[in-house]
């Protein structure tokens, strides 16, 4: 069983569930983003999604188009992000750690070389956004090969016909996209995105996070009533904007992902205020 599958196996027996991060790989650099990294497990994390910085992020709102061109220009490449999750691995064995960026980097890494590379290093899942369901052949074929999960997304605008091709291949979980647009910029409406999981679980049992425009341990909490996983990328990136070297950088973004983690692992067991 891969470590994706285990976790959502031990959540779903603890009635809970997961609390995933975004961060990106060298953001502000890569000692500080590493830092952040080693320690989100031990803040609550339960899966981490680990951002792949790539030049241009079109599916990203300003905060985490940011925090991709602090890592780029602080020196972060493909390679040493494979580096980030190998030293991590070091460590911590067991959380699960999915790639998300976009597929141009890999292309030019090559597939085949970097689902070869990204296993060997402790990678478990990968989220290419700009990849869709009819054309991810050429990364899911040689991330298959290597035990790497392809995680797909759907959207608000996603009708029957389209998520059935969405389902046929995907891996992991399902990453639920909450809002229309990139990240980060909208706030999603708690009623629909329920009704959206309830339509997706009824077509699949593979785990559904909910993603885009969870900004709060509350809205965090909302979504975990309901969905298997709760994204936050854009409110904790947010926290590096100020750049490498501000004091108390890392143990700010460590207690706000605390916090974060601490409502979704509640949001179950705490009467609902309508």
């Amino acid at each position: 069983m891969s470590r994706i599958a285990q976790r959502f196996v031990e959540l779903k027996k603890a009635n809970r569930a997961a609390f995933v991060p975004f961060i990106t790989a060298g953001d502000p650099d890569t000692d500080t983003s590493f830092a952040i990294l080693e320690k989100l497990p031990a803040a609550g994390a339960d899966l981490i999604e680990l951002g792949m910085p790539f030049s241009d992020p079109m599916a990203d709102g300003p905060a985490v188009q940011a925090s991709s061109l602090r890592a780029l220009e602080a020196g972060m490449t493909l390679p040493k992000v494979i580096e980030l999750v190998r030293r991590f691995r070091r460590a911590d064995r067991t959380t699960p750690i999915v790639l998300m960026g976009y597929y141009n980097p890999i292309h030019h890494y090559g597939s085949a070389r970097f689902a070869r590379d990204a296993a060997e290093a402790g990678v478990d899942g990968l989220i290419t956004v700009d990849l869709p369901p009819e054309e991810d052949e050429v990364l899911r074929t040689p991330a298959a090969a290597q035990g790497l999960d392809v995680v797909r997304l759907a959207t608000p605008t996603t009708d029957d016909h389209r998520l059935k091709t969405v389902l046929s291949g995907a891996a992991g979980f399902l990453y639920y996209v909450s809002v229309a647009g990139v990240t980060g910029t909208k706030s999603f409406k708690g009623r629909d995105v329920r009704e959206a999981v309830a339509r997706l679980k009824s077509q699949s049992s593979i785990p559904i996070c909910v993603g885009f425009g969870i900004k709060t341990p509350e809205q965090a909490a909302e979504i975990a009533r309901f969905a298997d996983g709760a994204v936050v990328g854009s409110a904790i990136v947010s926290r590096m904007a100020e750049g490498p070297g501000r004091q108390g950088l890392v143990k700010d973004v460590i207690e706000f992902c605390a916090r974060l983690a601490d409502s979704v692992h509640a949001a179950r067991t705490e009467p609902v205020v309508e």
